[in-house]
């Protein structure tokens, strides 16, 4: 058997992080068997499904390196064929039409609720003649569910999940417009592809149910199913936009890059002994089912940092330098020419040792392409009178260097803080906030040499006095 996932988003907003996981999920399922990964839009829903929401999921998803196979579903495309299984199952006496209205329902589900009753359909039209039905009241199609016995899942994640069938009630298969609803869809979509794992959030558990009566009506053979527990924030409550419940466009935005993102989610409710640091052939090579725990998993904005920060270390600087230039060109309102992204690329060693994202670099890079205007606070405390007055002596001392290399700079600076009686930093400190308008940069002396002689000596002698509020 070839293994055939899918996700099946609605197009109603952007790719959320949830969602993400569950398209990882099922990437990885199927890279590991040597199956297919689908892609199905459900966009039914015609109101709320847009042109924009549907290319926020294709770049999400191309973003995080989910390649699908084969071509895009569209859900909505499909409803003739759709409606046909309804009929069909009509035709087989395993559906039947509904002709109750609007106001009968409603005053059925009222009297429910005032017993203390599930509100659920009660199957009044489930054996009544059609003969009997009320001029100008266009039918439903509804599934003639099993009433006795049970329902029975055998949950990859969950493990075993039963219902009685008497709790279920006979769901409808096609309003009475003809339009198919859900339900429908969504598995004579899943059969029509092939899929034969379902790996989605537990908040599809119970359509799972109804979905297996609807798979056994029409004769077709039932998938695996997993339900993934949910995400939640770090302190056990339902993920919201406060934890991180954001587009991934947002992640990409805030600088992550996309195999750190990869790994994160996989190790949300996904373990492999004690393994923090997996890479995606890592990845693709463990993942199964029976490591997704059944408990939610925490989402933890320090943690992605931490991971984040591991993947820019690893990065090539030419990669992050050409990730980065975009965002520092929109800062400086100018694009950076190909040698200012050479330049960013031999300081991308510096620059990436302590961040955690591209933002941090990119902010921390600017200092290079434009020459500081103010001061922070506390470079303007280094550059007080005595820190200038020690800044235009070592200018002297500098302009004379023959070699302007990152040794021969340290070796300047260090003979003139010793020939000044100073510490090293009473010195550097100083130069850093003069070069950089900053009292924290990549190493000073890398600084200096990436920055160039000419370059140096201008700043030095042209020091900022305003001081930036932070």
């Amino acid at each position: 058997m070839t293994v055939v996932t899918r996700f099946a988003p609605s197009p109603t907003g952007f790719l959320h992080i949830g969602g993400a996981r569950t398209a990882l999920f099922n990437w990885l399922y199927a890279r590991h068997h040597g199956g297919e990964f689908r892609l199905r839009i459900e966009d039914t829903d015609r109101q709320r499904s847009t042109p924009e929401a549907i290319e926020a999921i294709l770049h999400g998803l191309r973003w995080l390196g989910l390649d699908w196979d084969g071509e895009v579903v569209y859900q909505f495309s499909r409803a003739e064929r759709h409606a046909e299984v309804a009929r069909k199952l009509l035709s087989e006496g395993k559906a039947y039409h509904c002709y109750a209205t609007t106001a009968e329902l409603e005053q059925m589900r009222a009297d429910q609720r005032a017993a203390g009753l599930p509100t659920r359909y009660d199957g009044r039209w489930r054996d009544r003649d059609p003969a009997e039905a009320p001029e100008g009241v266009p039918p439903v199609i509804r599934l003639r569910a099993p009433q006795e016995g049970e329902t029975v899942i055998e949950d990859d994640v969950q493990g075993e999940v039963r219902v009685q069938n008497a709790q279920l009630d006979d769901m409808v298969l096609l309003r009475a417009d003809g339009t198919p609803t859900y339900m429908l869809s969504v598995v004579v979509d899943d059969h029509d592809m092939d899929i034969t794992h379902v790996i989605r959030g537990d908040d599809h558990l119970t359509n799972a149910f109804r979905q297996t009566q609807l798979y056994r009506a029409c004769g077709w053979e039932t998938p695996s199913f997993a339900h993934i527990p949910l995400i939640h924030g770090p302190d056990g409550a339902k993920l919201s936009k406060r934890h991180g419940a954001l587009g991934v466009e947002a992640y990409e935005e805030m600088g992550y890059l996309p195999e750190a993102m990869r790994n994160y989610l996989l190790r949300l409710g996904w373990g492999h002994g004690d393994d923090e640091i997996i890479s995606t052939e890592q990845a693709i090579e463990w993942f199964d089912l029976g490591a997704v725990g059944r408990s939610p998993a925490r989402f933890d904005f320090m943690k992605l940092d931490n991971l984040n920060g591991h993947y820019l270390r690893e990065a090539d600087d030419a990669r992050l330098a050409a990730d980065c230039a975009p965002r520092i060109s929109k800062a400086l309102g100018r694009d950076l020419d190909d040698s200012e992204i050479a330049l960013l690329a031999r300081a991308m060693d510096g620059l990436k040792q302590r961040a955690k994202t591209l933002k941090e670099i990119s902010e921390n890079a600017a200092f290079y392409f434009d020459r500081p205007s103010a001061l922070t606070p506390k470079a303007a405390k280094n550059l007080d009178e005595a820190g200038r007055s020690v800044m235009a002596e070592l200018l002297e001392k500098l302009r004379a260097l023959p070699d302007w290399t990152e040794e021969a700079c340290e070796a300047c600076v260090r003979e003139h803080a010793e020939a000044a009686g100073l510490k090293l930093g009473q010195v550097a400190q100083p130069l850093r906030g003069a070069l950089t308008g900053s009292h924290m940069s990549p190493g000073i002396f890398e600084v200096m040499a990436l920055l160039g002689r000419e370059e140096c000596l201008l700043r030095l002698r042209e020091i900022p006095t305003q001081v930036r509020e932070e």
